[in-house]
């Protein structure tokens, strides 16, 4: 905990104040927002060098990640992002009249649509995401390689469990 740790201070008035509630989980729960709130600062800048939104970069990195043709259909880029289909619409809008992607009707469905990554799109997301990966390890060089690992799993085992 340092001098100016926000939340210890927070943590103290409540204590105060309510001397009957454990506030504990205070200081796991709410460091974590903060520390999402700081890093969601520093990731945002990276996106809009290469024109793009936190969402757009998510819907070129899904579909990159995909690996050859590098296409999806709109149901499954949901799943993966984790934003409703109404959502990816709007991205999916803005990007394809970027020319990063492009939209064709599906094969097996006549009426169901297929995204694919255009090689404009491809050429941006591999510039984008090694720039996005030289800023995390920026962001994060300041931890030590073992405490980095142990919170990496601390963080996945909570997370397993909170999604069940």
């Amino acid at each position: 905990m340092t001098a100016d740790d926000r939340i210890a201070r927070i943590q103290q008035q409540w204590r105060r104040e309510r001397p009957d509630l454990d506030v504990a989980p205070q200081g796991v729960v709410g460091r974590l927002h903060r520390l999402g709130d700081l890093l969601r600062a520093e990731l945002l800048p990276v996106y809009a060098r290469f024109d793009l939104g936190e969402g757009e970069f998510d819907v070129l990195a899904t579909l990159r990640r995909a690996g050859e043709p590098y296409e999806m259909v709109p149901g499954a880029l949901a799943q993966h992002t984790m934003v409703t289909t109404g959502a990816v619409s709007k991205r999916l809008d803005r990007l394809e009249a970027a020319g990063l992607v492009g939209r064709r009707a599906s094969d097996a469905d006549g009426r169901g649509r297929i995204v694919r990554l255009t090689d404009a799109g491809r050429t941006l997301i591999d510039e984008a995401f090694a720039a996005h990966m030289r800023n995390e390890q920026r962001l994060l060089e300041d931890l030590p390689a073992a405490d980095r690992a142990t919170l990496e799993r601390i963080l996945s085992d909570w997370l397993a469990r909170l999604e069940g």
